[in-house]
């Protein structure tokens, strides 16, 4: 084999798929593993979408090389999106660029403007891509971390004092992964002032504005933002579209025209058939999202109790497809907690650390099971842990109130 290129070298594998390899080498010897890790919906579009796709299927055209910017369709749904969600007029023919998916948008923002020398700020705890993609560009990585008093923001103040000398970009998210923790358009402001100061580029990556989220917001709502920030958004949480592969970045003409010089020479447009489907997608506004959060505030209520079994304190009031939860004081680490927990209950559970060190105590559970499911690695817990301590741990269960622990 001839040797690897040198960006690999600092690059590893993204941890889920050695964790799945494991997970399905125990399901083929029978252990029957519930997985309660990864944030795929499991929830079906809604059904005008499906129909759609199978009607654009049968169109003679469907099968053409697509233009690199969408068809106008999809970039208009967008932008009509934007303006009824977040109140925020954008210009579809120059301000935004649908995507196949939002993950490749990080890698396409990542070579389009990072490279040898440079360097991005990347949140801990946060999406593993983020990383990735800033060091496959060749640049440098600098950790921020989010501080859980301050609900999981940074602290800017802080930062500002940072050497942040060849800073081109800071990645950002919220509703946050993993934490669930929420941004205010006040928190985006200072935001933006701190771009502005440093003359960074803010990449606002928001795929869960609608999950379990009272108030969905877009950072291209503060004013001036689109002068120094890119928005992603997705599909792929919002409308249980993770496999269609279909997101969409808004921001400054410059930026999104720089964008798609990289992207027209990685990829030959979307299919068709999933533009016109992803057009449907976005007519479906509070109704949808309504009865889709009814499902999940269910699930979340399981999710809290399998926490409860385990001892770990969590936050009930935040946004996202997940429950981020701080173990008992009494385990080293959430790395080791996840296996004991694999291995006596056959549940997987994610370990915070792989979201950085701010998670080396922490665990993260997806929504993205059914009922029954929950239900069932609910009962598996409590059966494998019957040991003295873990019920004076399991009575002693706590919960986040604005970032502080509660008896």
């Amino acid at each position: 084999m001839i040797e690897l290129a040198d960006r690999l070298s600092g690059v590893g594998t993204y941890y889920f798929v050695e964790k799945l390899a494991q997970i399905a080498k125990m399901n083929e010897e029978g252990d029957e593993v519930i997985n309660l890790g990864i944030g795929s919906p499991d929830l079906l579009p809604p059904s005008q979408v499906i129909e759609r796709l199978q009607e654009v299927v049968q169109e003679t055209d469907v099968n053409r090389y697509q233009s690199y910017r969408s068809i106008p369709a999809l970039r208009k749904a967008f932008s009509d999106w934007y303006l009824t969600h977040f109140n925020v007029d954008l210009d579809p023919e120059k301000e935004l660029l649908p995507l196949m998916g939002s993950k490749e948008g990080i890698m396409h923002i990542a070579m389009s403007f990072l490279g040898p020398g440079d360097r991005a700020l990347v949140p801990d705890p946060g999406y593993p891509a983020y990383s990735s993609a800033t060091e496959l560009a060749g640049a440098e990585a600098l950790v921020y971390p989010l501080e859980k008093g301050l609900n999981w923001r940074p602290d800017l103040k802080a930062l500002d004092s940072m050497d942040l000398t060849s800073v081109k970009i800071m990645w950002l998210n919220y509703p946050n992964m993993p934490t669930g923790a929420q941004a205010d358009l006040g928190f985006f402001d200072q935001l933006i002032s701190f771009a502005e100061r440093h003359d960074i580029l803010l990449c606002h990556d928001n795929p869960y504005a609608f999950i379990l989220n009272e108030e969905p917001l877009s950072i291209l709502e503060v004013d001036g933002a689109i002068e120094h920030a890119l928005e992603l958004t997705s599909l792929s949480k919002c409308y249980n579209m993770a496999g269609w592969r279909i997101g969409c970045l808004a921001g400054n003409e410059d930026y999104i025209n720089a964008v798609l010089k990289f992207k027209s020479n990685m990829d030959s447009g979307m299919f068709k058939g999933l533009q016109e489907a992803a057009v449907v997608a976005l007519e479906h506004g509070k109704d949808w999202f309504s009865s889709l959060n009814e499902e999940y505030r269910k699930r979340r209520e399981l999710a809290y109790r399998i926490m409860d079994s385990l001892g770990c304190i969590y936050q009930e009031d935040s946004a996202g497809l997940f429950v981020w939860a701080e173990i008992p004081s009494s385990r080293p680490s959430a790395l080791e907690y996840s296996e004991e927990i694999l291995m006596a209950s056959k549940v997987f559970i994610t370990p915070g650390i792989i979201f950085g060190q701010k998670g080396a105590d922490h665990l993260r559970i997806s929504l993205c099971s059914d009922i029954h499911i929950l239900e069932n690695a609910h009962q598996r817990i409590v059966n494998s842990f019957k040991a003295p301590e873990m019920n004076i741990e399991m009575n002693n269960a706590r919960f986040y109130q604005n970032g502080k622990a509660d008896q």
